[in-house]
C-alpha cells in the first residue's frame, strides 16, 4: 500500500514539510508497513521555496540583502535538486512580514532586494529561474528588482532619479543598456495566482495597496506613479503591459518579469506540482492527503488541495483534505477533486490553542485515517 501526503503549510502554525511528517507519523503508528510518499506543496506564494526545496533536495543559500525598507535583511533563494533551476521567493526579500505594521508605506517600498537574490541565483550558472509571487510590502512595479539588476530610471533631463516608486511622477525614460545580459538568456517563469491587471480600480494599487499600508489618497497616488510607469515601460520597450491579467501581481512585480525577462506566468500550483514531480508518485499509490491551514471557499481558487486533487484524480485516486477548520461547502470541494474533508482541531478551543496543538492534532488525525483505512480494507 502507497500514499502520498502533499499538503501546503498550515500558515502561522506548521511547514508544509512538517505538516506532512505529522500525519505520516500517525499514519504509521497504526499501519507501519505503508509506503509513505512526503511531497511537501505550495500553491506559489510563501512557502513555495522551501516545498520547492524540500521535495527536490536542492539547497538553500543565504544572503545580505536589502529589505523592503531600505535596511539589510538576510534573506535566502534556493537551487533545485537539478542545480539549474533556481527558486526565488519575492517574500523572502520584500515580504510584508518584513515591516513593521506601523511603519508600512509601499510609496517607500522596494523589491531592491528580490532583484539581488535573482543576480545572486544568475552567479550560481542557472539557467532558469522561477519568482514566486505573494506576500508583498511593495507596489513599486518591480522597479527596484531591475534597478539591482542594472536598468536605470531617468527624468526628462536624462538624469537617474533612483527606483521608489514615489519618485516615479518625474520618470521619462528607461535606460537597459546596462541591464544584466545575463537575463536574456535565463527562462523566467513567475507564479501567479491573481488575473489583477498592473493599474485602475482593479490593479495592484486599488486592490492590494490597503493590504500594504497605502491610504485611500496613497491608493491615488500609487495608481497615478504605475500609470506613468507603464506609459514609459510600453514607449522605452515597446511592450504593453498595463492591462495583461496577472501584470498587478505582488504590487506590479509581475509587470516586470512580463516587460523585461518575457516571463511566462503561470498558476502557482501547477509550478510545483511539476517541480516536485508529483505526477510520478501518483501513478502507483493507493490514496492522496493534502490540506492547507483552512479549507474553504478559496480553497477552490488555485489552492493546493485542489491542485492536487485534480492531478489524483488523473488517476482515480480517492482524496482527503485536512484543516485547521472546514467550511460547510463540501459539495463543491466533492466537485473539484476532493473526496473528505476533515478538520484537524478535535475540539472547540481559541485560535492560539489550535495553532500550538497543530502538529499533535495532525498526528492524531493521521492515526485515525490509518484506522479507518484499515477497516475499510
Amino acid at each position: 500500500m502507497k500514499i502520498v501526503i502533499a499538503p501546503d503549510s498550515f500558515k502561522e502554525c506548521l511547514s508544509a514539510k512538517a505538516v506532512a511528517n505529522a500525519i505520516a507519523k500517525g499514519w504509521k503508528n497504526v499501519l507501519p508497513e505503508t509506503d509513505i510518499v512526503i511531497l511537501p506543496m505550495a500553491d506559489g506564494g510563501e512557502g513555495t521555496l522551501a516545498a520547492m526545496i524540500d521535495a527536490t533536495k536542492g539547497e538553500l543559500h543565504t544572503l545580505t540583502v536589502t529589505g523592503p525598507l531600505g535596511t539589510p535583511i538576510e534573506a535566502r533563494f534556493g537551487v533545485l535538486g537539478n542545480s539549474s533551476t533556481a527558486v526565488v521567493e519575492m517574500a523572502e526579500a520584500s515580504g510584508l512580514e518584513k515591516v513593521p505594521s506601523e511603519l508600512r508605506n509601499p510609496l517607500k517600498a522596494t523589491t531592491y532586494g528580490t532583484g539581488e537574490l535573482i543576480r545572486s541565483a544568475l552567479d550560481r550558472g542557472v539557467n532558469e529561474i522561477i519568482v514566486a509571487l505573494g506576500g508583498s510590502a511593495t507596489n513599486d512595479g518591480g522597479a527596484g528588482m531591475m534597478a539591482a539588476l542594472g536598468v536605470r530610471f531617468l527624468n526628462d533631463q536624462g538624469q537617474d532619479i533612483g527606483y521608489l516608486i514615489d519618485d516615479f511622477h518625474q520618470l521619462a525614460a528607461i535606460d537597459v543598456s546596462q541591464m544584466d545580459i545575463r537575463l536574456k538568456n535565463t527562462k523566467f517563469i513567475t507564479a501567479c495566482d491573481v488575473d489583477n491587471p498592473l493599474t485602475g480600480v482593479s490593479g495592484a494599487s486599488a486592490v492590494f495597496g490597503p493590504q500594504k499600508g497605502a491610504t485611500l489618497e496613497m491608493v491615488d497616488t500609487l495608481d497615478q506613479r504605475l500609470t506613468r510607469y507603464a506609459d514609459v515601460l510600453e514607449n522605452s520597450l515597446r511592450k504593453k503591459i498595463r492591462q495583461v491579467p496577472g501584470a498587478g501581481a505582488a504590487g506590479g512585480m509581475a509587470a516586470a518579469l512580463i516587460a523585461f525577462m518575457d516571463s511566462e506566468l503561470k498558476p502557482g500550483i501547477e509550478i510545483v506540482i511539476k517541480a516536485t514531480g508529483l505526477h510520478e508518485h501518483l501513478r502507483n499509490a493507493d490514496l492522496v492527503i493534502t490540506g492547507e491551514g483552512r479549507i474553504d471557499s478559496q480553497t477552490l481558487n488555485g489552492k493546493t488541495p485542489v491542485g492536487v486533487a485534480r492531478h489524483a484524480k488523473a488517476f482515480n485516486l480517492p482524496v482527503i483534505a485536512l484543516g485547521g477548520s472546514v467550511s460547510n461547502e463540501l459539495k463543491l470541494l466533492r466537485e473539484a477533486g476532493i473526496d473528505v474533508a476533515l478538520s484537524v482541531v478535535n475540539s472547540p478551543c481559541t485560535l492560539a490553542t489550535a495553532l500550538e496543538t497543530g502538529e499533535a492534532n495532525l498526528q492524531q488525525m493521521g492515526e485515525t485515517l490509518a484506522a479507518f483505512y484499515g477497516i475499510a480494507r
